[in-house]
Formats: C-alpha cells, structure tokens, sequence
C-alpha cells in the first residue's frame, strides 16, 4: 500500500517540486492525469472478468498478484527515480501513468478478490478483512509519515527532494515486494471454495451493466454522486494543501506532516468506533453531525489562515493541524455512510426490480471513486495554474535538480528556496488557501442537500425491504413446492 500510495497520492507533489514545466507542458499532463484516471476506472471490470476467467495450477489470484506487483514495483521506482524534464518527462510520464493503472489493478483486483476464496467461516472472514483493511491502513499512515519527512528540506534523504523522492520508492517497493511475498509464499487458498467457485455461474461486469443498474436503482445512483463529489473533496484536501504549507511556514515536511498526521488519527478513531456510534445516532443525523463537521472546520480554516499573522507562524501552524481534525472526522463519516449505503442498494435492488446484482452494484464504488479522483486531480492542477504556483514551483524544481547533480551546495539551495518562497505575494498563499477550503466546503453542503432530499433507505426503511423482501422469498419458495 506504500508504495501504491506514494505513486497515487504523492506523484503531483512530486512533479511540482522536481519538474519544470510550462504552463502548457502542466496543463498536458493535467490533461493525462484525467484521462489515466478513467482508464483506469474502465480496467476494474474488465480485470475482474480476466480474473474470473483464469484457472492455472497456481490458482486464480497469485499469477495475477505476482505479475502485478513487478510490473507495479519497477513503475513505481521509475517514476520517482529519474532526472527527465520537459516533453520528454511528459511522454514518459504517460506511458508510466497508463503501465501503472494496468499493473496496479491486475494485483489490487487479485489480491482483494482472493480474500473470500480463504474462507467460508463468517468470523474468520471478517478477522481477515479487518486485519487486511488495518495493514493498508498502516502503510497509508507510514507513507503519509515518511514522505513529506524524507523528501523536503534537510531531513530529504541523499540531500534533496530529487534524491528524496527516488531513495523513498526503492524502499517502498522493497516493502511492497517482503510483504506481497508473504502472500504468494504463505498463504493458501481453501480448496472447497477454489472447486465452487470454479462451478459457479457469474454475471460479467462491464460499463454498460453499470450504467444499467445505476439507471434503474436511484439510491445507487445518487449514492455514487456523492462518492464521486467526496472523492474530488478529499484529493484536494489532501494535494494542494501540502503546498500552501510549504509556501507559509517555510520548506520543510515537519508541518506537513503534523497536519496529516493529526487529521489521520482522528479520521482513524471514527473507523474504529463508527460502529459504536451508529448504535446512538441514525445515518440521517451522523450525515448532519459530519456536515457541520466538516464544512465548518474548512470555514475555519480559511479564518485561521487569513486572519492569523505570520507573525504567530508556529501558534498559526499548530491551529490549522487542530482544526484540521474537523473536517477529516467529518469526512469520514461521510465516506462511511455513503460506502454503507451503497451496500444497501443492493437489497433496494432485489426490492425494486427483482435482482440484487451485487457485483455491479459493488463495482460502483471503485469505479466511482476513480472518476472522482481524476477529477479531484483536474480541480487540483488547475488551481495551481490559476494561482501562478507553477512559476514558484518551477524554479524551486530547478534549484533542487542543481543541488541534486553537484552544480550548488545544499546550504545554497536552501538559502535560494527560501529566497523564493519570501517573494511569495500574501495574496497568493491567501488565494491558494481560499479554492481549497470554500470548494470542499461547498462540495459538501451540495452531498447534504442531495443526502436529505435523495436518499430515502433509511434504518427504518432497510428492514422494511428486508421484511418484505422474505415475504416474496416464502412466497416464491411455497408457489414452486405446490408445483
């Protein structure tokens, strides 16, 4: 997951701060991360139905896995680990970027999809998904850790965001290989549920099938609108924020890191005690509860940045971390519910039109949440555009690709970037921290006012349907025993 998450949600940082790009150049690249976004989206299905096709002496999944995880590792290393700029970065760029969602899917898809061929028991099923779901939950937190530590500033290992960056994916996809190893090497899959599924019948996923269902199934339909409007909340939180701390409280990962650190281990409590919660509060008021939660702190967070000098840099630094813990719990309930209620639609599904379609319906989500982050990445690039970020960045990309071959001394790229980032108009940083607080703000006020007005399977009306749901089950079981 490290290394995964160090290519999905750190390689715009990376190109920012390594790359120097024009603006048109950027807005290519602006461009490619789009459309990789929704290839990539396409690839889940059609990768779920090779998968499904696949019987080899060594199993469905660990061909898969292994081919994946090589293709992933040796993507991952190339690029962060490379010293091309210009159009020759770029057409680089969008073979890495297209070879990535290829590799990557193959093992994300086989590896999530061996979890139930490991086990029919239903408590050894949900250990494991637990525990699964924990371990990618620590590499996201070691990454999130490591990366703005190890890249930026003194702390950048070899000496500069260029080395930084490559010494950090060698290490995150020797990572990756150890323990993707254990799986292959250690784990073997249940031979019962191996000769099942090879005798099951399965419906194909594809685009139009989900297309298809999500016209006939309005809960899923406006579910995965607000997956898809949270997902492009959540990547601009987690992007263009970074730079906006780097630009006022100095070039370092050491706030960087503080910020997400904090906003994660709340964000972390309410997985862990979601399900206690939900025992006192309906879905209906946690969605009310996540909403002022949310979109307040990013209100406050504008007002901390905009009104707090630089003067109290540190005591404005560790505020905005606080803060911060708002809208991160905020959207965590979010994300729940809305993964909880498209779980649902697929008994609102067998209650409307008479077929529960999980597949489909389960594929909506990764599907969605792809869309959303293409999105989210075009918003992101867009305001570093709109802001003229990229010119700052260019030249602190320079700085660091001359200290990196020898050309100027550490002390004297500090010095330069420090330079550059005091000639940073105040309104520029205030600007920048502006789109990225009112647009997450008003992206979820618009999911709140879809969620109160669309959604209509509630607690009450989920056992309604399964109620009625058995009923239709009793009844079609007694018409074919009388026949």
């Amino acid at each position: 997951m490290a290394a995964a998450g160090l290519f999905l949600n750190f390689l715009l940082t990376y190109i920012m701060l390594t790359k120097q790009l024009s603006p048109q150049q950027f807005f290519t690249i602006t461009i490619l991360f789009v459309v990789a976004r929704i290839i990539d989206a396409v690839l889940d299905p059609i990768m779920g139905n090779i998968l499904d096709a696949t019987h080899s002496r060594f199993g469905k999944f660990k061909p898969w896995i292994v081919t994946g995880v090589i293709g992933t590792g040796i993507i991952v290393i190339a690029s962060f680990a490379n010293q091309w700029q210009g159009w020759t970065y770029i057409i680089a760029f969008a073979i890495l970027y297209l070879l990535f969602n290829i590799f990557f899917t193959m093992n994300d898809i086989a590896y999530w999809g061996m979890l139930p061929s490991l086990t029919s028991n239903s408590d050894d099923r949900n250990q494991l998904t637990s525990l699964t779901s924990l371990m990618a939950g620590v590499g996201a937190f070691l990454t999130n850790i490591l990366v703005p530590i190890g890249t930026v500033g003194n702390n950048a290992l070899g000496g500069s965001t260029v080395t930084g960056y490559a010494w950090i994916s060698i290490i995150f996809v020797a990572l990756m290989f150890f323990t993707q190893g254990l799986t292959v090497f250690g784990v073997t899959e249940d031979k019962t549920i191996q000769a099942q599924q090879a005798t099951s019948k399965r419906t194909k996923v594809s685009f139009r099938s989900i297309i298809g269902v999500l016209r006939e199934n309005d809960q899923a339909t406006w579910n995965a609108v607000m997956l898809f409007i949270y997902m492009i909340v959540s990547n601009l939180s987690s992007t263009v924020i970074s730079i906006y701390l780097y630009f006022s409280f100095g070039y370092s990962g050491t706030w960087n890191f503080v910020f997400t650190i904090l906003g994660q281990i709340a964000g972390a409590v309410i997985f862990a005690t979601f399900a206690s919660i939900s025992k006192h509060f309906t879905r209906k008021r946690l969605i009310q509860i996540a909403t002022v939660m949310a979109g307040g702190g990013y209100v406050l967070l504008l007002l901390a940045g905009l009104f707090l000098p630089n003067s109290l840099a540190t005591t404005k630094a560790w505020l905005l971390s606080v803060i911060n813990v708002l809208p991160s719990v905020g959207n965590g309930i979010f994300y729940l519910i809305l993964i909880i209620n498209i779980a649902n639609s697929v008994e609102y599904n067998e209650w409307k039109v008479g077929i529960r379609n999980e597949g489909i319906i389960f594929s909506v989500r990764p599907f969605v949440t792809k869309l959303g982050m293409a999105a989210g990445q075009f918003i992101a690039m867009m305001i570093y555009l709109v802001t003229g970020i990229l010119g700052t960045t260019n030249q602190i990309s320079k700085l660091e690709s001359d200290q990196a071959r020898g050309v100027i001394s550490a002390a004297a790229k500090e010095s330069g970037i420090a330079n550059l980032i005091a000639q940073v108009p105040l309104g520029q940083d205030n600007f920048l921290l502006a789109l990225v607080t009112l647009i997450p703000a008003i992206g979820i006020g618009i999911t709140y006012w879809i969620y109160s007005r669309k959604i209509i399977v509630d607690e009450k009306f989920y056992d309604h349907m399964l109620a009625d749901l058995e009923v239709r089950r009793q009844a079609a079981a007694q018409k074919v025993a009388q026949q």
